[in-house]
């Protein structure tokens, strides 16, 4: 049955259910294929040393591009990189809340950054940036997700003053070469990416 804001959550519900099944038909990896996807993520996230400087100088960032934008965030708050997630969409719910994938056997929002910087969609969708800071709290769709680096606060430059409105309190300074630093806290606290995924619903 639809709800007030035409989601059929019924078919919600019905595609989530055949997802699972499916992971439960699978079945568990063979040794090589989780040896595999262990490697790819140990890649991306890989954390090189740390230089001996002083507390509070270097931030160790996650570079990712999303709707033709690049952004940065710190690595403790990506939990996971996930290369082919299915992602059920829902009709009818914000610009912000791309669709619903299962994680680990947990349902997981899968969210859309560029409306909160005034931008559209990319059509085109690569791995899924898992954030968090204790547990999975939201998918965040990329195009890519690019290395992980450490990032000196001296060569940082303000947050341009045209996101003050829509996300500045999302941006905490940007790179020279225009990469948005995102604040983290802020992000997981964000009013638009928090979500009533029950039948009444999606807010």
């Amino acid at each position: 049955m639809a709800g007030p804001h035409g989601i059929d959550w019924d078919s919600v519900r019905a595609r989530l259910a055949n997802l699972v099944a499916s992971r439960e038909a699978e079945g568990a990896l063979s040794p090589e294929a989780e040896a595999a996807v262990l490697d790819e993520r140990a890649r991306v996230l890989s954390r090189p040393p740390t230089p001996e400087v002083a507390p509070g100088t270097l931030r160790e960032m996650v570079r990712f591009r999303a709707a033709s934008q690049t952004y940065a965030l710190e690595s403790r708050f990506v939990l996971e990189v996930v290369r082919a997630a299915e992602v059920v969409p829902l009709p009818g719910s914000p610009p912000t809340l791309r669709g619903l994938t299962l994680l680990h056997g947990e349902v997981l929002p899968v969210v859309e950054l560029a409306p909160l910087f005034g931008r559209a969609p990319a059509e085109s969708s690569g791995p899924l940036l898992v954030l968090g800071t204790n547990r999975a709290e939201l998918g965040v769709r990329t195009e890519e997700v690019h290395e992980v680096t450490q990032v000196s606060s001296q060569d940082l430059l303000p947050a341009p003053v045209t996101l003050a409105d829509s996300a500045g309190g999302l941006v905490f300074a940007a790179d020279r070469d225009g990469t948005l630093l995102l604040e983290g806290e802020a992000l997981l606290g964000d009013s638009r990416l928090v979500f009533d995924l029950s039948d009444e619903g999606v807010v």
